[in-house]
């Protein structure tokens, strides 16, 4: 039984004149591309037409996830940090759609340490920017006379960016692991009943891979990446809100 977990693809890439590539594109920036216009398209059909009083279910659907997330942001953040909610909305919708992508065939963009890591920095200067609008650049950069607030100041967003990568990243080898598992334990079932291999190698389908890895994915990609998108924008507010304290 051969398993192999790889990175992200290069997807684009250009040669220079010694044939190495001298400029490439990840896979995981690709998805991401393609994340942005799933939300964008999404935004688009949502907020088409809208009306002073909702006339249709779509606009009903748009303004209850508007009222969600304000509240979520007033009852976590405080009135104050409303003008944050832009921001929630948007990584919450990067970071669940990217996740989820994985459930039709793409690689889940959130398994990538550099998309996370991404995420967690521009949460990074957002925390950093309120603790100075707050208490000002005198105050902040005296914090860091205590080498504990700079050792607090690193780990919280490599903290967050090892979280959702651990996460994701984790329940995507533990299911490659279990797909390899259960070829192989189709393979021995068949050698049991004396059923040869194709010439090609291997079996036209792995019985014991029929059924079981849909299950696991609607827990590894659904249940799982819906928990940990949640949680990352839980974090972000929390540590946004601990920055005018």
């Amino acid at each position: 039984m051969n398993i192999e977990v790889q990175g992200p693809k290069r997807m684009i890439y250009l040669l220079d004149g010694n044939g190495d590539v001298a400029f490439s594109i990840s896979e995981s920036v690709v998805t991401g591309w393609l994340v942005i216009l799933i939300v964008l398209v999404l935004c688009l059909i949502l907020t088409k037409d809208l009306k002073k009083i909702p006339e249709t279910k779509r606009q009903c659907a748009a303004e209850y996830i508007v009222k969600t997330v304000n509240n979520m942001i007033e009852t976590n953040m405080g009135v104050d940090f409303a003008r944050y909610a832009p921001y929630i909305a948007a990584v919450f919708s990067y970071i669940i759609i990217g996740t989820l992508i994985s459930m039709i065939g793409f690689r889940s963009i959130t398994a990538d340490i550099s998309v996370t890591g991404g995420l967690a920095l521009m949460t990074f200067v957002l925390i950093t920017y309120t603790k100075i609008r707050y208490n000002g650049i005198g105050k902040y950069l005296l914090s860091f006379v205590n080498p504990l607030n700079i050792i607090s100041e690193v780990a919280t967003p490599v903290s967050m960016a090892l979280r959702l990568f651990g996460n994701v990243g984790g329940g995507m080898i533990i299911t490659i692991i279990l797909y390899a598992a259960l070829g192989a334990a189709s393979g021995a079932l068949y050698g049991l009943f004396g059923i040869p291999e194709m010439t090609s190698g291997g079996y036209f389908f792995n019985i014991f891979q029929i059924g079981i890895p849909a299950v696991l994915s609607v827990y590894f990609d659904l249940f799982s990446g819906a928990i940990q998108s949640y949680v990352f924008i839980m974090l972000t507010m929390a540590y946004i809100k601990m920055g005018k304290e």
